[in-house]
């Protein structure tokens, strides 16, 4: 049976990246609780949290408590008290990102949210099949998987490799020519990690500033369903960005989605259409079947005084376990070729013809 000293003899290893002291030296190990013989919960105290050295710092007290014997770790972080960073050397290095603001301060990006009124409508899907469509048309892509609760994006993709962590900096994950970022990277077998308020605000901040993008032509970032603080932190974080409203055809998810359309208004965003995820169902003999209804779409469009993208029906890609990614359409697929057509209208927005870099498949 894993005891309370057994984990702290495993955490004498693991060291505050701005103190370089083990956590056990810092007084950093706040609360240790072992329930069921081994699946153990954790609150630790670094000297700054939201950093990317704080996510290497949790994937490694992850293995080493599990080598311990856990089969589970539960993580919650605080900061240490400025009476106790000083008492162990005060910070090694600044508070920071990269100089200048990192990608939002890139004017050459075009950041794009992609929001929703509820959950449950496909808003992390039609972000993938964007996001790939976008990069099959010769363009540079990346995603922030902005529902930090949620986050999805990963599993949608079939990533299995993690990002990197080299200092403050993180080096994203790329599938299908994009380049993803998410909090689903940083926890391990799905084990709870407790994020208050004001550090959702600072992982963001570090998602736009501590993430090596290089040089990108499309920002797509899937935010949380709803107008919580999350969305509100992305909407004032992105001084001038577009947005995309995802609905389905029911009437109750078209009236909350108005919501965040409303919200991305008031932040000065611009909204530049709306998407009806699960428009219909098509059957083999071609009939359509309208089982969320109809008119939500229309409705939302004409309230927001925009255009529609674009109607998906529902569908399930073409499953091939060689390149498993159980939501992205290959581009052969119907809907495939419906998100390719969706990509072209946001390029022909976003772009003029005379900038264009023609696509190597055309």
């Amino acid at each position: 049976m894993l005891q309370e000293q057994d984990v702290i003899e495993a955490l004498k290893s693991i060291q505050d990246p701005d103190l370089n002291k083990s956590i056990v030296d810092t007084g950093g190990i706040r609360d240790i609780r072992i329930k069921n013989e081994d699946n153990v919960s954790l609150k630790i105290a670094l000297a700054r949290t939201g950093t990317g050295e704080q996510m290497k710092v949790q994937q490694d007290i992850v293995a080493v408590v599990k080598e311990a014997g856990a089969s589970q770790v539960g993580l919650r972080f605080e900061e240490l008290s400025k009476e106790e960073v000083e008492e162990h050397g005060d910070l090694q290095q600044e508070q920071g990102g990269e100089e200048g603001g990192g990608i939002l301060n890139d004017n050459t990006v075009n950041f794009i949210a992609v929001a929703s009124g509820k959950g449950g409508v496909g808003k992390s899907t039609v972000t993938v099949n964007l996001a790939v469509a976008l990069a099959r048309e010769g363009k540079k892509v990346g995603i922030i998987d902005a529902d930090i609760y949620g986050f999805s994006v990963p599993d949608m993709m079939g990533i299995e490799n993690r990002p990197t962590v080299e200092g403050e900096k993180i080096h994203p994950v790329e599938r299908y020519g994009v380049k993803v970022i998410s909090m689903g990277f940083f926890v391990e077998d799905n084990a709870p990690v407790v994020w208050r308020g004001p550090m959702l605000g600072k992982m963001l901040t570090n998602f736009f500033n501590e993430v090596t993008w290089g040089d990108l032509d499309y920002l797509l970032l899937d935010l949380p369903p709803g107008t919580g603080d999350t969305a509100m932190d992305v909407h004032s974080m992105l001084p001038e960005s577009e947005e995309i409203i995802v609905t389905t055809p029911h009437a109750t998810a078209a009236f909350v989605a108005a919501r965040a359309g409303a919200m991305a208004i008031k932040s000065n965003h611009r909204i530049l259409g709306v998407v009806e995820n699960m428009a219909y169902y098509e059957s083999k003999t071609g009939e359509k079947e309208y089982v969320f209804g109809q008119g939500g779409g229309e409705r939302l469009t004409e309230e927001l005084k925009v255009e529609m993208l674009g109607q998906v029906p529902l569908g399930q890609p073409t499953i091939d376990d060689d390149d498993f990614a159980p939501s992205v359409y290959e581009r052969e697929h119907p809907i495939g070729k419906m998100y390719e057509n969706i990509a072209a209208r946001v390029i022909e927005k976003k772009e003029p013809k005379e900038e264009r870099v023609k696509s190597p498949f055309e």
